[in-house]
């Protein structure tokens, strides 16, 4: 990779930069939520999303309604939903299992000593599921199951509904999911509710989901107050592709993540020129039937790109670089490269494994480290909703080695009221 080419591929994954105005919004919204609960609440409701009610119950959503959601959709809709939420309570489970059950462990040391850690899910989580340009039923299930199987006590749902539209299939996933209470509010005055508590939403010890930048803000100032899982960026998708995968697939997949929203980003990487132009031909083209073309458009404009290099050796070394949410391995052998791949949120296989199946039924969760967190961030699972304390019980033998030990280590951090501590307890 030259120069100019790490430069340019620098400005286009460059983030965004949240102008000064958003996040004086945000810490005002922020900031007046806490003060004045649910009236500060209902007011950037009727305001943000053009849905006026006289008190929260009126946005709360009870089981009996989205019992009724699941009841009344049509059956192939309900398959789809019903097999969608098994397989991700299935591979759940496994992950669950891997990490020791999610149950408490112990052990006694060669001295006796009793150590060890009590695991157990957190108190009360919140689930920030976007629904301003669509509604994202998968969402529900990809957040909800992995902390119902962690065991956590209370799992607050909360969806913006502008103009009081309400998604009926997002209803009836809340119901297969078993949510605990489920409010039509979003924005960062959905956030701060979730992270203070007011009259009518509980506080929660942890928020996850995806948002807009406003969404992504405000987790940014609450993070202390609470938990969150990530300040996730705009949705994005690297393809690696050799030409053994139809052009007319990737340039779906490229435009399938293109209409996300205008700040989504789609890039291809191939050594094959010829591919790279077939696909851009199937893009424009199918791009004139697509209802969201004007978001679609936009993405590809500003922050979607075609990368021609070398081998696949130079695709890889690209790919890493850029650590990309979604990656797909568009090759004849993924295997023999899969290993090669340092970084990425989730990884897909081969011509039959489209980015989409990640997104709806596969079984791992789509809630993924965007923006070059993959680096360093992993998908939201289980482990993201378990809370652990460690288990300490000196024996008598302990009592002597360990607080001698501790004695004479505390002294010289010159920590005198840790060694007395420790000494006292010898002397006794």
């Amino acid at each position: 990779m030259d120069a100019d080419f790490k430069s340019a591929l620098t400005a286009l994954l460059a983030k965004t930069k949240e102008s000064e105005n958003v996040s004086k919004i945000v810490k005002e919204i922020v900031e007046s939520v806490r003060a004045f609960g649910d009236k500060r609440v209902l007011e950037l409701t009727a305001r943000w999303d053009h849905l006026s009610a006289n008190s929260m119950k009126d946005l709360e959503i009870s089981r009996d309604c989205q019992q009724q959601a699941l009841e009344n959709l049509d059956s192939p809709v309900r398959q789809a939903l019903e097999s969608a939420v098994s397989r991700v309570k299935s591979y759940h489970s496994q992950q669950l299992e891997a990490f020791g059950n999610g149950k408490s462990w112990e052990y006694i040391d060669r001295d006796g000593n009793r150590l060890g850690q009590r695991v157990r899910g957190l108190e009360k989580v919140g689930l920030y599921v976007p629904g301003g340009k669509a509604a994202y039923p998968s969402t529900v299930y990809m957040t909800a199951i992995p902390a119902k199987m962690a065991g956590v006590s209370e799992v607050i749902l909360v969806v913006p509904t502008p103009n009081g539209e309400v998604s009926q299939t997002l209803l009836a996933a809340a119901r297969l999911c078993e949510i605990d209470k489920l409010f039509t509010i979003g924005g960062a005055q959905a956030i701060a509710a979730l992270a203070f508590g007011t009259e009518t939403i509980p506080r929660v010890d942890k928020i996850v989901g995806p948002g807009n930048i406003y969404v992504a803000t405000a987790k940014e100032l609450v993070y202390g107050a609470v938990d969150v899982d990530m300040v996730a960026g705009p949705s994005e998708i690297v393809i690696i592709a050799d030409g053994s995968v139809r052009a007319d697939w990737l340039a779906l997949d490229m435009l399938a993540q293109a209409e996300h929203d205008e700040m989504a980003q789609a890039i291809l990487i191939s050594a094959d020129r010829g591919l790279l132009d077939k696909v851009q031909e199937e893009v424009f083209s199918k791009l004139e039937t697509m209802p969201r073309k004007p978001i679609i458009s936009e993405s590809l404009a500003k922050r979607s790109a075609m990368i021609e290099v070398d081998d696949i050796e130079q695709a890889v070394a690209i790919a890493n670089r850029i650590a990309p949410e979604h990656l797909e391995l568009a090759v004849e052998s993924p295997n023999e490269i899969v290993d090669l791949i340092e970084h990425a949120g989730a990884i897909f296989l081969g011509a039959g494994t489209p980015e989409v199946v990640g997104d709806y039924t596969a079984g791992p969760s789509h809630v993924l480290p965007t923006s070059g967190t993959a680096r360093f961030g992993s998908p939201l699972g289980v482990y993201d909703f378990l809370v652990k304390t460690s288990i300490i019980e000196c024996s008598k033998q302990g009592l002597l080695s360990l607080n001698r030990d501790a004695a004479i280590l505390a002294k010289e951090e010159r920590l005198y009221a840790h060694a007395s501590s420790a000494k006292l307890r010898l002397e006794n």
